[in-house]
């Protein structure tokens, strides 16, 4: 009873802290004053001023889409060249050099499109200032961007007979001022209340408690613990479902994650501002019942996808167990499979963050996926697959399940014999053909990409298992890609040439290619006239609705990935009963 509480506890301070930030985004995404008006207001106008911004440009959604594509280009080229040059940069105390230019390419690719991917360990690899003005910084902008694309498409619904969508420049500005940085601040604070570190210092070399003897009878009596401006990172990788871990074992480290408190703290980051937007939308466009129905859609997925990981996980497998002769539980620990996780977390707490990271595009772990159960692990694939869509990254994922939704208006239009409507705009053949794009690219993404790496020699030899749950580690590297997740089969070696470009060019297409379909789809909807519900149109807020919308998503989502989900998981899981 009490794990049920403690599962009830996580999502329930998730909707209440959620709501008022969803009417508070909304306001400020309209221009309207807030609390923090006063202190960042004078700030928004020198940027406007410095950067000769125009604050109430209307611009048209190709001029909208090129500005988010030479932002983040010219992010890139930046981003780049840091990690090639950072040997020569500053703040850099233990003398790391540039990477090589594969994991550049990937690891800059990977931050731009707020995937945060990583095929290197943060301490070992990455100076102070890569991952201050390099990595943190675009934690901050590509998550701004998303949220300025969001807003971009719910002006195509709102506004009628004209092309302006808003400007990306101001909705880039007021997302990272009013929002994330507030926000980030707040939870950075409260982090390093916990432990997490946040200094400029070299490495520190302590002793152990109890030496450790090695098979050769040497003895270790050091350890080098890591340092750096953790805090500032980690507080925005959640908040703007980045996920990028400072340290290479994410927050699974004792210093990105030391307290149950943080544990809490960090996890709910992960889904705050999702969630929100939700209440976002149906405050923007005019019908709050419109927000709470992509939100029940949302979290029923997740409860389902949470209850399946926590059943999998708490149960354990046969092998562990020992066939039912070996008691796991302890006083503080009801058993099941605890290896790869943290006990100070236990299955609870592992759980959730694994449902989580993987309904958000966040990646950030607290556990092993790779040691996971077979079901447990698929778990968290499928909720990648399925586009993100589960609450999905901050603004990327509400517009992805725009696509759904109008997917499912489409076919509930087929089945009545009506042309399908949303939010009082027609829908009509090039409205579909963006959606269809929208919500096919990530499987495409996935499985081509998957196909190409299981069929490379060089590729077998970075997977640390063979069989079934070797090629579940290569699915769920090109999920991860093409989810813009970033989590991972941690026993999957990702830092090869092939695996670093390939990997790279999946999640630029994952990322771009849907953003642009939903700016053209908003660019066609904004000029289109309202049209008034009337006896014969379809609701979209009540529960016959939500349940089509999760019946598409899922039905793309088992049309897609049944095939390959047979090959890796469910054949490994079926192997384990064998």
């Amino acid at each position: 009873m009490f794990t049920f509480l403690q599962y009830g506890l996580y999502l329930a301070l998730l909707v209440i802290l959620a709501i008022p930030l969803g009417a508070y985004i909304g306001k400020v995404m309209d221009g309207e004053n807030v609390f923090l008006s006063k202190i960042f207001g004078s700030c928004e106008k020198i940027v406007y001023k410095v950067l000769h911004i125009k604050q109430g440009e209307e611009m048209n959604w190709k001029k909208y889409a090129l500005s988010v594509g030479v932002f983040n280009l010219v992010g890139f080229i930046l981003l780049f060249f840091i990690h090639m040059m950072q040997g020569l940069l500053p703040f850099n105390p233990q003398g790391i050099p540039g990477t090589s230019w594969h994991l550049a390419f990937n690891n800059t690719a990977s931050f731009v499109t707020n995937t945060n991917w990583q095929a290197y360990s943060g301490e070992s690899s990455l100076s102070y200032f890569t991952q201050m003005f390099g990595l943190t910084v675009q934690n901050f902008i590509s998550a701004a961007s998303g949220i300025a694309v969001l807003f971009a498409v719910i002006r195509g619904f709102v506004k009628t007979k004209t092309e302006g969508l808003g400007s990306f420049w101001v909705d880039l500005t007021r997302s990272v001022l009013y929002v994330l940085l507030p926000l980030s601040i707040v939870v950075s604070l409260l982090i390093v209340s916990q432990g997490v570190v946040q200094n400029f210092s070299p490495y520190e070399t302590v002793q152990l408690v109890e030496p450790i003897v090695l098979e050769d009878g040497r003895k270790i009596t050091e350890q080098i613990v890591p340092m750096g401006p953790a805090a500032s990172q980690i507080a925005i990788k959640q908040l703007g479902t980045n996920g990028g871990g400072f340290f290479g074992v994410n927050s699974a480290h004792p210093l990105e994650n030391p307290t149950g408190l943080s544990n809490l703290i960090e996890v709910l980051s992960i889904l705050l501002i999702p969630v929100a937007l939700c209440f976002t939308f149906g405050r923007n466009v005019k019908d709050k019942r419109q927000g709470k129905a992509i939100f029940m859609a949302m979290l029923l997925m997740l409860v389902m996808a949470l209850g399946c990981i926590a059943a999998a996980e708490q149960q354990g497998t046969p092998q562990l167990a020992g066939k039912g002769t070996v008691d796991l539980s302890t006083y503080k620990q009801a058993g099941g499979n605890m290896e790869g996780k943290e006990a100070r977390f236990g299955i609870v707490g592992s759980s959730v963050w694994a449902a989580y990271t993987t309904a958000a595009s966040n990646g950030s772990v607290n556990s092993m996926h790779d040691s996971y159960t077979p079901l447990g692990g698929m778990m968290t694939m499928l909720q990648i697959q399925l586009g993100e869509v589960i609450f999905g990254g901050v603004g990327c994922g509400l517009y992805g399940m725009l696509g759904f939704a109008i997917l499912a208006v489409f076919m509930a239009g087929l089945m009545v014999g009506r042309t399908p409507e949303y939010l009082g705009k027609k829908i009509e053949p090039f409205e579909m053909k963006m959606a269809v794009l929208t919500c096919l690219a990530t499987p495409v993404v996935i499985l081509v990409g998957s196909g190409l790496a299981a069929m490379v020699p060089e590729v077998a030899e970075s997977i640390n298992n063979s069989g079934a749950h070797g090629f579940s580690e290569i699915l769920y590297a090109y999920s991860s890609a093409g989810g813009n997740n970033g989590s991972a089969f941690a026993g999957f070696n990702a830092n090869t040439p092939f695996i670093n470009v390939t990997i790279g060019i999946a999640m630029l297409c994952a990322r771009f290619v849907p953003m642009m379909a939903m700016l053209a789809l908003a660019g066609s909807l904004v000029k289109k006239k309202h049209i008034a519900a009337t006896m014969g149109t379809l609701s979209t807020c009540n529960g016959m609705f939500i349940g089509l919308l999760i019946f598409v998503v899922l039905l793309i989502g088992a049309l897609s990935f049944f095939p390959a989900l047979a090959l890796g998981p469910i054949a490994e899981y079926f192997q384990m009963l064998g």
